[in-house]
């Protein structure tokens, strides 16, 4: 059911997505399209000006003077001889005015022959024309016609047009990302999967040879043999504690690839601190004679929390405690509050962490790599565990180096 809402959420955002992008491009083609007759319309108004200016203001035309051609070219019948200078600044002074700012050539036609008597192109970025003499025939009766041709006239007006294509380019580029990352998420998931699988049939496969271990060496130890003969008793006792220990890794390993697929179940509880952080740091003391445990925690602070879980937290943070500590264990478990909320702290004398290390220790599988930590049984699930733990009760942790030596690890209870 949950890749079937998985494969209709990305199919949805697909197509909202492809069909946003449709629209913005028919919008940009109507656009350019409307941008295209206004750029026509201007034009056209201007070279009326300019015509009515070239023929002394006689307005009796029988049909419009300003012929389109193409696109880009127009044709303007003057019927009267004039100058190119005038016409130049008439273009200018009328194309200024509407706004026309693009570049454009103009051409002299004479009316009875049809041949282009003068020409020349005018930029907008040109400097200010001199004073050079325009040889241009003059003859009595001789008229003219000119043309004009905006050969950058696309160009001009894409780039009036640039917020609706930068638009465009940004939705292309958000599609594609939609799709990568879609992609991704696939992928991932498919790694997920595979990898959870891998994890549940292994530690299955070594539950049944585990058990059958632990059957066998738990009988053979109280065999007569094995009583009377120490040393081979301290061998079936390591046998019998290091199965023990593997068949404890292996469940933490089930319990974790259970718990990512289905969640942790919590029943929360009222816990009064002192006593609970006590009768665990009794029961550690007992298996580590050289470790020393000082509990200052405030006998009224009080936690709702899953009592199981929480003791886990507990035992897996004083249990790094000591196996990471190169001299005799010192572990301080201290407790205050504010306005936020109430604060437990777990002070240690251990080895300490590289702080660029420090926010990867709560993924799955990591462990910081040093001499101390390739001698220590373990497969970087004790800090993950806490961290989906302590997030399912919506608490925080947080871990810090001292500043003389070892860590110290806060957990973080927020005010209701």
């Amino acid at each position: 059911m949950k890749i079937k809402k998985l494969n209709i959420i990305i199919t949805l955002g697909f197509i909202a997505i492809i069909g946003i992008l449709i629209a913005q491009l028919l919008w940009t083609r109507q656009a350019y399209r409307l941008e295209d007759e206004k750029f026509n319309q201007k034009v056209n108004i201007a070279l009326l000006e300019v015509a009515e200016k070239l023929s002394g203001g006689k307005t009796s035309y029988t049909e419009n003077p300003v012929q389109v051609i193409s696109n880009d070219y127009y044709v303007v019948n003057i019927n009267n001889e004039f100058h190119p200078v005038v016409l130049e600044h008439y273009l200018k002074t009328e194309f200024t005015r509407f706004q026309i700012n693009t570049n454009y050539a103009y051409a002299l036609y004479n009316c009875h022959s049809d041949k282009m008597v003068y020409g020349k192109y005018i930029s907008t970025h040109q400097e200010a024309p001199s004073n050079k003499v325009i040889n241009f025939p003059k003859h009595k009766n001789l008229i003219y016609y000119f043309s004009i041709r905006f050969p950058d006239k696309a160009t001009y007006l894409i780039s009036s047009l640039r917020f609706w294509y930068i638009l465009t380019a940004a939705l292309i580029i958000i599609l594609l990302v939609y799709v990568y990352s879609i992609y991704t998420i696939i992928q991932q998931k498919k790694f997920t999967e595979l990898q959870r699988d891998f994890i549940n049939n292994m530690t299955h496969e070594f539950k049944t040879p585990l058990s059958s271990i632990l059957l066998a060496s738990e009988a053979l130890n109280k065999q007569d043999l094995i009583q009377e003969n120490s040393r081979l008793q301290t061998y079936t006792s390591i046998i019998i504690n290091q199965s023990y220990k593997l068949n404890s890794h292996i469940e933490k390993i089930l319990n974790i690839a259970k718990n990512d697929s289905a969640g942790l179940s919590l029943k929360p509880q009222k816990i009064m601190l002192l006593p609970f952080i006590q009768e665990i740091a009794d029961s550690i003391r007992q298996k580590n004679e050289n470790l020393s445990i000082h509990v200052d925690i405030d006998g009224s602070s009080s936690i709702m929390a899953d009592e199981f879980h929480f003791t886990n937290i507990v035992y897996n943070l004083l249990d790094n405690s000591i196996k990471y500590c190169e001299t005799k264990p010192d572990i301080v478990i201290s407790s205050y509050k504010d306005s936020k909320g109430l604060y437990l702290k777990f002070k240690d004398n251990g080895m300490g962490i590289p702080a660029k290390n420090i926010p990867h220790i709560f993924e799955k599988f990591y462990r910081v790599s040093t001499k101390k930590t390739e001698k220590i049984n373990g497969f970087g699930l004790g800090l993950f565990y806490v961290k989906k733990v302590v997030q399912q009760h919506n608490w925080k942790i947080s871990v810090e180096n001292n500043t003389d030596k070892g860590i110290t690890t806060t957990l973080f209870f927020p005010s209701k």
